[in-house]
């Protein structure tokens, strides 16, 4: 593609050099420049692509994106206020704007967003799609799988992901939307069918620093989406930041929750096994049988229901797709091996997020619950003793170990979750000996609940990142311990 035909839709731009070279490629990444390639230079947190100008130069790059020219460049430079926009439209244009012809789902929030987009994507394939999926455990396309980077990827990988979904006759996706990825306009120019809004509760505050911050990035999905496809939003009416949301909104809306909403649950029943309920909607009543269990899962079930009922998919089809589902990995996740007290994996790693977990852990549990966690190092830091806290309301037993330390001390972040805690608590760095621990105390009928990393299978340390499944752990503890088989 000409380099005036991929920049011909960029706004507020400035050409340096006259000439209009063939555009192979585009980059990001200066490691990964091939010669004919437009390379865009990004400011990131931590580095700043127009470092690496004159490298991107010597290695074969026909043209640059930057917010500030390089003095003396030999080559075409295309000078924008925002080069991750610029990026954005720029990938859209070179690969023939891939997502008019998906049906796009995205799905933001602090919590749920995993589970819910697994739930949208088993919908869309009763309804005939061959899927894809863009989220915190992988990316699929299609029936290719690849390995997660970030929760929301750059525009760029992005639209070659879009673009390849649609060669390979991928004809729906539901993609998660992070805070990170709004804020720094990763998703601009994504043309979407539904955006979903689970819950906002504090997350990320090392990064926004204000929930009101946070709050508004998260609204961007929202405000500032592109209508070509008359897009809806389906938003949780339960949450406080839900309903603050719906006052902000200029797109269509459904509305769901389990005490108000367009699409409502009643006579919920839990069980270790999953759980059931009745969905009143706008299209008709009907009861679900959910092979996920918790309380939680209902909003997520909702979701994905308004989300199938906004895009008009049969409501029988939308039955058939959420009943259909699984477990989803690391979430709400049941290790059964025979054991006579259960073991759930989960992801929860924020307040509301662990809270939501014990709970409906703690419905089920006969005995006494046993709960296993920590905090990530280099992250909010106000949200360890309100973890702490929240353990010890719902725990009978406590054991605070690591999460991913990273550059922080172990030891200095189990402190910090201590100040929420009162009562008597084992502490155990190693989260290995900390979840083998209390797999030791668990008597029948007892529940162990493991939070933090749910699907993860590292743990990333100082110096080193090592390879940790939480899953892996506790079967090779029963594995070595011949465990009474239940009858």
């Amino acid at each position: 593609m000409k380099l005036s035909v991929l920049i011909q839709n960029l706004n507020e731009k400035q050409i340096l050099s006259p000439s209009d070279p063939e555009i192979s490629g585009l980059n990001y990444d200066s490691r990964k420049i091939k010669p004919g390639d437009f390379f865009a230079a990004i400011k990131g947190t931590a580095i700043d692509g127009h470092s690496f100008l004159k490298k991107a130069v010597q290695a074969g790059a026909s043209a640059l994106l930057v917010e500030t020219p390089l003095e003396n460049c030999p080559i075409p430079q295309i000078v924008v206020s925002n080069t991750r926009k610029a990026l954005a439209e720029c990938a859209d244009a070179f690969y023939l704007h891939p997502t008019k012809k998906l049906k796009l789902i995205g799905v933001t929030g602090t919590n749920g967003k995993t589970t819910t987009t697994y739930l949208c994507d088993s919908i869309f394939s009763q309804a005939g799609f061959k899927t894809g999926i863009i989220g915190t455990i992988q990316y699929k396309i299609g029936n290719r799988i690849q390995e997660c980077k970030n929760t929301t990827p750059e525009s760029l990988d992005l639209y070659q992901m879009f673009s390849e979904m649609g060669s390979s006759g991928v004809g729906a996706c539901s993609m998660e939307v992070s805070s990170h990825a709004l804020d720094q306009g990763r998703i601009h120019g994504l043309l979407f069918d539904a955006v979903v809004f689970t819950n906002l509760t504090q997350d990320h505050l090392d990064y926004h620093k204000t929930m009101e911050n946070y709050f508004e990035a998260k609204s961007k999905l929202f405000i500032e989406i592109r209508l070509d496809k008359n897009p809806k939003a389906v938003i949780n009416s339960d949450d406080p930041y839900g309903q603050k949301l719906l006052q902000k909104i200029k797109i269509p809306v459904i509305t769901y929750g389990i005490n108000s909403g367009d699409v409502r649950a009643e006579n919920i029943s839990l069980e270790w096994s999953g759980v059931s309920f009745t969905v009143h909607s706008p299209a008709e009543n009907f009861r679900v049988n959910l092979k996920l269990s918790g309380k939680f899962n209902v909003y997520n079930a909702l979701a994905a229901i308004a989300a199938g009922i906004a895009l008009n998919i049969p409501i029988k089809t939308i039955q058939k797709g959420i009943e259909s589902i699984g477990q989803v990995r690391g979430r709400f996740e049941l290790i059964q091996e025979g054991q006579d007290f259960s073991v759930i994996v989960d992801y929860a790693h924020t307040p509301d997020g662990l809270e939501n977990l014990l709970k409906s852990a703690k419905e089920l549990t006969r005995g006494k619950l046993i709960a296993v966690f920590g905090c990530g190092g280099d992250r909010d830091r106000g949200k360890r003793p309100l973890m702490g806290k929240i353990a010890e309301n719902y725990g009978d037993i406590l054991v605070i170990t690591s999460d991913n330390p990273r550059t922080e001390d172990p030891l200095s972040i189990i402190q910090e979750i201590e100040k929420g805690i009162t009562q008597k608590h084992e502490a155990e760095p190693d989260r290995k000996k900390a979840i083998e621990l209390a797999l030791t105390l668990a008597k029948p009928g007892d529940c162990v609940v493991i939070a933090g990393k749910g699907h993860e299978t590292y743990q990333i340390f100082k110096d080193k990142t090592i390879h940790f499944d939480d899953r892996e752990v506790v079967r090779k503890f029963f594995e070595k311990h011949a465990v009474p088989q239940s009858s």
